[in-house]
């Protein structure tokens, strides 16, 4: 039976560090100040995560010594992307730049007449459930440069989508 189907992991089995989100090959690492402030919070975490771990009495060492190797592997990671990141504060706010919350009203197909609202924000702080779309996502780069009245077409769920921007916002700290 493969071991990728036993529960149990031995000690000299890798450590897998889990990849965070890929930027293009060549792509600054943007990101909004919200988004090097919760990169550092959970930098925050994992380090203290990290020490109380190396505090803790381990009833398995084994098991220890991979929770602190993954650990580390995240921690190296994240100092990557935090040292990489280039804060990007937008100067034009007529029109559709990097950290721009967007209004979108589908013109076309079934859900002709629906608004939509995105933020454009850096890729680690992207979550599509919360109307956070990274930069490098096709709707983004589609915007781009665009302004209130414009519209922008693109591929998305086997359909050509039509959508006209109604409004371009951005927050001001």
């Amino acid at each position: 039976m493969s071991s990728a189907f036993l529960k149990n992991e031995t000690a000299d089995a890798p450590v897998v560090i889990p990849a965070r989100a890929p930027l293009p090959p060549g792509t600054p690492n943007y990101v909004t100040p919200r988004g090097l402030a919760l990169l550092r919070a959970e930098l925050t975490e994992l380090e203290a995560e990290h020490a109380q771990l190396q505090a803790a009495d381990a009833s398995d060492e084994n098991d220890r010594t991979r929770q602190l190797a993954l650990l580390n592997g995240r921690i190296a990671n994240l100092n990557q992307r935090i040292s990489s990141a280039k804060v990007v504060v937008s100067q034009n706010l007529d029109e559709v730049r990097f950290g721009a919350t967007v209004v979108l009203q589908t013109r076309t197909g079934p859900l002709a007449g629906t608004e939509r609202r995105f933020t454009i924000v850096g890729v680690d702080e992207a979550n599509a459930t919360q109307g956070l779309i990274a930069f490098t996502a096709p709707v983004a780069r589609a915007m781009q440069g665009k302004r209130i009245g414009d519209t922008v077409s693109f591929r998305a769920a086997q359909r050509e989508e039509v959508l006209e921007i109604k409004d371009i916002s951005y927050q001001t700290d």
